[in-house]
């Protein structure tokens, strides 16, 4: 690779320019109508076509990192098997709906375009810093707007007009989307914040220990750390009991598995934890009705969940057509036919991703994608475990809390059906790559 090649990886207005798409991606609706994810595509393009004419101009490599296809490996997976399925060339692997099929195959090669943008120009630590920004600029927003809009009691949303009910859902049609954008921008809101933890386990006064974590929790950190407690409130006002769940559960698994991988814990890791369970969840929480979400657990029940109805009655539908797939966005095509008479309504959706693309691409393209995904966490606990760099080691912490979340509000949700959370997710698993091979601060002559 040329000096002049080299030099364009790392187009810092290029960041800047992804960083704005992640801002937008949830405002209209969340990206979550064709006129929107439109939008979003087109946003997108224009990002990739400064790339193209960029590259051009330097003569730049197509992938100057070998890991980068590891990353892309997923996405461009689920692109050719959607393309197969499309077309029917292959026998036997055939969409019973061609159009919607070729629909997730426009939003899974745009947001392969994005991921492979991030992976490009991402570089320096300064760049990261950029992209975790704006993730956190996007979530405080969200919850801001959310928070107000429902305290404000309004019917409707004052731009689109949805419907408001008793439920936060910021610019999201649907609260548990809402609920699990604002858990993952959390995730790694959080995952920052540690990454500005000391590592020196120098004993000191307890006067001047309980001194450094007020100026931590008060005044270093003010802003990052308002933004959790905003993010926290606009969780708690969605009322989704696994976003709520899942969050904080994630956040006690990983801190947990954090004291056993890093080989220097924060002494402050422990009381940043229980900060955020006592501070957010149980103070704040019941200024904002943290009760009404327990009282929405304790009454959830099999029975009048009509959600677990429409798993059971997917089932033998996966019995039927797992082997290859109904083909991609089809769920809501084939489900009709096996819907029973105990409920009523349209399901678009299983309400568990596992489920719906295993339904829509088949069982082996599916254990394929969920091998990638775990070698993406993979990456995120040998940071943790081997670098020294403090952000990465925090970044990494952030990363993998997000994954436990989406992995368990998966099981009972459609979070990655929509198109703003599922960019999200995706520039989540991209980070993972980038604080394991980004290079670090250089120590004894080698980069930690």
């Amino acid at each position: 690779m040329n000096k002049a090649s080299s030099g364009f990886y790392g187009s810092t207005p290029l960041i800047w320019w992804l960083g704005f798409i992640l801002i937008w991606a949830p405002i209209p609706l969340g990206s979550n109508r064709p006129w929107a994810w439109d939008l979003l595509h087109a946003l997108v393009a224009l990002g990739g076509i400064w790339h193209l004419f960029q590259a051009a101009r330097n003569k730049a490599p197509l992938f100057p990192k070998p890991w980068q296809l590891m990353l892309l490996a997923g996405p461009a997976l689920i692109a050719v098997y959607l393309l197969a399925q499309s077309t029917c060339v292959i026998p036997g692997v055939c969409s019973v709906d061609a159009y919607q099929t070729n629909i997730m195959l426009e939003k899974t090669l745009y947001l392969l375009l994005f991921t492979y943008l991030l992976s490009q120009h991402c570089r320096t630590q300064q760049q990261l810093k950029i992209i975790l920004a704006c993730i956190l600029i996007s979530g405080g927003f969200q919850a801001i707007y959310g928070s107000l809009l429902h305290l404000s009691g309004l019917d409707l949303s004052p731009v689109f007009g949805i419907p408001e009910g008793e439920k936060a859902r910021g610019s999201f049609v649907y609260q548990n989307h809402y609920a699990n954008y604002l858990a993952l921008t959390l995730s790694i809101a959080i995952g920052w914040m540690l990454s500005e933890l000391s590592t020196s386990k120098q004993k000191v006064a307890l006067a001047k220990w309980l001194r450094s974590f007020a100026e931590l929790i008060l005044s270093r950190k003010l802003l990052l750390r308002l933004a959790i407690i905003l993010m926290v409130v606009g969780l708690v006002l969605s009322r989704s009991r696994m976003g709520n769940a899942g969050f904080f559960t994630a956040l006690g698994i990983v801190a947990v598995l954090a004291l056993f991988i890093y080989r220097r814990p924060p002494p402050l890791l422990k009381w940043l934890v229980l900060s955020i369970f006592i501070l957010d969840m149980l103070l704040i929480g019941s200024m904002f009705g943290v009760e009404k979400v327990k009282q929405r657990m304790q009454e959830t029940s099999f029975v009048s969940e009509a959600r677990d109805e429409v798993v059971l009655h997917s089932l033998p539908l996966l019995e039927d057509q797992g082997l290859t797939g109904t083909g991609g966005g089809t769920f809501y095509t084939v489900f009709p036919r096996y819907q029973q008479q105990s409920y009523s309504g349209f399901y678009d959706h299983a309400h568990n991703d596992y489920l719906q693309f295993a339904i829509e691409l088949g069982w082996p393209v599916t254990a394929l994608l969920g091998t990638w995904l775990l070698l993406a966490l993979w990456q995120g606990l040998y940071v943790m475990n081997k670098r020294r760099t403090k952000l990465y080691q925090g970044v990494a912490f952030g990363c993998c809390m997000a994954w436990v979340h989406m992995m368990m509000h998966s099981s009972v949700d459609f979070s990655l059906q929509a198109p703003a959370n599922s960019m999200l997710f995706m520039t989540i698993l991209t980070l993972f790559y980038l604080v394991r091979m980004l290079p670090g601060e250089r120590k004894a002559g080698r980069d930690v």
